[in-house]
């Protein structure tokens, strides 16, 4: 069974449009070095990401990933498909957690079952959005590089 990426709100698309569009004007057709440093930047995008994200298990870190957009031009989308992405990306307000099954929660080192648990919340720990932002640093630089300047 394949498995199904950028199912959550936590993701992000790199579009490329407006530096393809200026450099047509300039070049005519996007060039080959162009097209490189967007793929460099997609993976730096990617990394950023993975370094940014907190690990508790490493699933969220491990899930982050970058793939090309489908259509015109060249871009990539960087995103996960972990369910909780967004709860961490943004935080959680406070909230009342109750039993899924049965009438009670329990877990180890809990004094007895209750019936509830209020929970306090949790702040962001945003590790997509600053990644995405860096997004044009990192294809000047690559572009750059590219370009031998």
């Amino acid at each position: 069974m394949a498995r199904r990426y950028f199912d959550t709100s936590a993701s992000a698309r790199i579009d490329t449009r407006a530096y393809e569009r200026g450099l047509r004007r300039v070049l005519g057709r996007m060039s080959a070095d162009v097209r490189r440093a967007v793929e460099r930047t997609g993976t730096d995008v990617q990394n950023e990401a993975r370094r940014l994200a907190p690990v508790d298990t490493g699933r969220l870190r491990s899930s982050i990933v970058a793939r090309p957009t489908r259509g015109r031009g060249a871009g990539y989308e960087v995103g996960t498909n972990v369910s909780y992405a967004a709860a961490v990306e943004y935080g959680t307000a406070p909230h009342v957690i109750v039993p899924k099954n049965g009438r009670a929660l329990y877990w180890p080192g809990a004094a007895h079952p209750v019936a509830k648990v209020n929970h306090p919340g949790t702040r962001p720990r945003p590790f997509l959005r600053p990644a995405v932002e860096a997004t044009e640093f990192f294809f000047r630089r690559n572009l750059e590089q590219i370009r031998g300047r």
